[in-house]
């Protein structure tokens, strides 16, 4: 009897989310530990979501023909390679090299979303992408916890303790995954549900899935959700060491870090089985755009929040809008894509994810050094609110290609 693979898919994300989770609220302290000022933190992000930029279709075209399970390995030592380097880097430079370490083989997400494209029907795939979210879920509800207790013990011990977790992760997909047949993959005429993968410099291709009426509008939303995401998560951190204090002292790894914990319990809660109820009472696409609503309420609240009370009442409201925004988007997104086509356009996803990871960082991190506290949060709700505007008014989708 051959095992389902969701299990072991599950695991392997979980661990990762993990690992990513317990670095977020850690990693802007640890470059300022080392003479970081907030546009390098930025520059830090940027450069991890550059490299992944770049590597992210290769490695996908590789695992098209070698099969996932391989390159899915190698993205998870990379990882683990650039977590240890992080953890002994004695200087700004050696940072920067273990984002790179870490960005040039950064697909284990993409890879998983393939594997999990591969071995699933078009009918149970939107189901089993659910294990994703769930995954998520509870790592971004683990992993920062942890980090806040780590934390308290030295900078040292939470990387440590992502490195550790990779290094499971690696066990996991080893023993755990069952192989995928890379034949099967190769065939230009049935690429099988992973599809094909364009490379970084051919816009004109991605160009014409922005070109269709219904799918274009779509993957604008997803866009601003992740520049939006991406703008607030790059700068939250030093934003609040800036705005709120703790028992007299600024906030700092521990607090940033609970604060995470926080969200991500909002978010179990909202994945655990909530999300599934929304759908059938409004619709997905009515959930993105109340979603993108509360997000752009959220945000600017940020600009006048002084309290901690104040932050954990934005952060409620940001809990829902980031929670449904990217199952209810992905969703229409690849009802909108043929068969052949999911890979192409889930990889653009991760490419619009990737792009607003580079620019946003640094957009937020020159802000925040001029001390711009204020702008940078209306900055984000500005964004929220552009993908509100674009999700009010949807054209009649159209049925997917073949």
């Amino acid at each position: 009897m051959s095992r389902s693979p969701l299990l072991p898919i599950f695991l392997i994300v979980l661990v990762d989310v993990l690992g990513m989770t317990i670095i977020l609220p850690l990693l802007p302290f640890y470059a300022e530990h080392l003479g970081a000022s907030a546009f390098v933190v930025g520059a830090l992000i940027s450069t991890y979501a550059f490299c992944q930029l770049i590597a992210g279709p290769v490695l996908g075209r590789m695992s098209d023909t070698m099969g996932r399970k391989p390159l899915l390995i190698l993205s998870q030592l990379g990882t683990f390679i650039g977590f240890l380097v992080l953890a002994f880097a004695n200087s700004l430079a050696l940072v920067f090299v273990s984002r790179v370490i870490d960005g040039i083989t950064a697909g284990n997400l993409s890879l998983a979303q393939a594997y999990i494209a591969d071995v699933t029907t078009k009918e149970n795939r939107a189901r089993s992408f659910g294990v994703i979210g769930i995954a998520f879920g509870i790592g971004f509800l683990i992993g920062p916890g942890l980090s806040a207790f780590l934390a308290r013990y030295g900078y040292v011990w939470p990387i440590l303790a992502a490195a550790c977790l990779s290094a499971l992760s690696i066990v996991c997909t080893s023993t755990l995954l069952p192989k995928s047949e890379p034949h099967l993959l190769a065939d230009a005429e049935d690429a099988g549900p992973g599809g094909k993968r364009l490379g970084i410099l051919e816009w004109r291709a991605y160009g014409q899935y922005f070109s269709r009426p219904a799918l274009g509008r779509l993957l604008w939303q997803f866009f601003f959700f992740a520049f939006s995401f991406s703008f607030f998560v790059s700068g939250f951190a030093l934003y609040a060491q800036r705005r709120f204090t703790w028992h007299g002292h600024p906030f700092g790894a521990t607090e940033v870090g609970y604060i995470f914990t926080y969200v991500g319990f909002l978010g179990v809660i909202l994945q655990g089985g909530l999300i599934g109820r929304l759908v059938k009472w409004m619709g997905e696409r009515k959930l993105v755009w109340t979603g993108f609503a509360a997000n752009t309420v959220s945000y600017a609240l940020l600009a006048w929040t002084s309290t901690v009370g104040q932050l954990l009442g934005a952060s409620t409201i940001s809990s829902y809008g980031n929670g449904v925004i990217r199952p209810a988007v992905t969703a229409l997104i690849t009802h909108q894509a043929g068969k052949r086509e999911q890979g192409v356009v889930l990889g653009l996803t991760q490419s619009l994810t990737s792009i607003s990871q580079i620019i946003a960082p640094l957009i937020a991190g020159a802000l925040i050094d001029r001390d711009l506290l204020g702008v940078w949060a209306l900055g984000i709700a500005a964004v929220a609110f552009c993908g509100m505007l674009a999700s009010i008014r949807e054209p009649k989708l159209a049925e997917a290609p073949v």
